[in-house]
């Protein structure tokens, strides 16, 4: 991947109007996300009395993070790209789609949007607690990175092979369909062992609100680890020389 595409940006960059709607974009878009994701596992507690998960749950939270993810996307798709995820974020930044300066605002956007979304559910619920990602019995730190890892690649190998890719076409809504079924999917694989993140900022919202931190780590460094190796292998196999930088507006 030749290093000149990544772009730091100007300071100037954080004042412009479109980068400042664009974070806005990712604030909102996971807002929505983060809130019916872990709404969804928060119902189901709620509805058992703190029961066990069972397969029932799983589904439901597959179902739940595909459809919202699904929205969550399109919806800023025209405005910031609907990355929607920190790791995407990084991604498209080693990939030279996005400048670090506005990267950045990404993911300041989309960390405040994870824990606005989880202060709202703690406050609606009457106080239920916002449960943080943590290992399942019998799964090791190193497992859980390796499913972070892996899962992130094939999250951001899609995004990347639907809607970054210069040879994509016209895709329409197929982008954020596969980004949302590619995320249900790998839930419905890893959700069991240890809660199928793939985002770093929809670990970091509940971890905020119980302050829990137990192995947060794991839920950053597979994601973006996941990621790089995604976007490398994509951009370098089938970009290459064909690379066309894309306005922000469209990834």
């Amino acid at each position: 991947m030749p290093i000149h595409r990544i772009a730091v940006g100007n300071p100037g960059e954080a004042s412009q109007p479109d980068a400042i709607r664009a974070a806005f974009a990712e604030f909102f878009s996971m807002i929505i996300f983060v809130f019916a994701g872990e709404g969804s596992g928060m119902a189901f507690s709620k509805l058992t009395d703190n029961g066990s998960a069972t397969p029932a749950s799983l589904i439901a939270a597959s179902l739940a993070h595909a459809f919202a993810l699904f929205v969550a996307v399109s919806v800023g798709a025209n405005i910031s790209g609907g990355h929607v995820n920190p790791a995407v974020t990084f991604g498209a930044f080693l990939g030279g789609n996005i400048t670090l300066l506005r990267g950045i605002m990404y993911w300041i956007a989309q960390l405040l949007g994870s824990v606005v979304a989880c202060m709202l559910l703690k406050f609606v619920t009457g106080g239920l607690e916002t449960p943080a990602f943590s290992l399942s019995s019998g799964v090791s730190v190193w497992n859980a990175v390796i499913f972070e890892i892996v899962m992130t690649f094939g999250l951001v190998y899609t995004v990347y092979a639907t809607a970054v890719d210069p040879k994509k076409g016209n895709v329409g809504i197929v982008a954020p369909i596969a980004i949302g079924f590619i995320v249900g999917a790998n839930i419905l694989a890893g959700g069991a062992f240890e809660g199928a993140s793939m985002n770093p900022a929809v670990s970091f919202g509940p971890a905020v609100i119980s302050w829990s931190w137990t192995n947060h780590w794991v839920y950053w460094f597979g994601p973006l680890l996941g990621a790089a190796i995604a976007a490398i292998v994509y951009d370098n196999i089938f970009i290459g020389d064909a690379h066309e930088p894309l306005s922000n507006n469209d990834f």
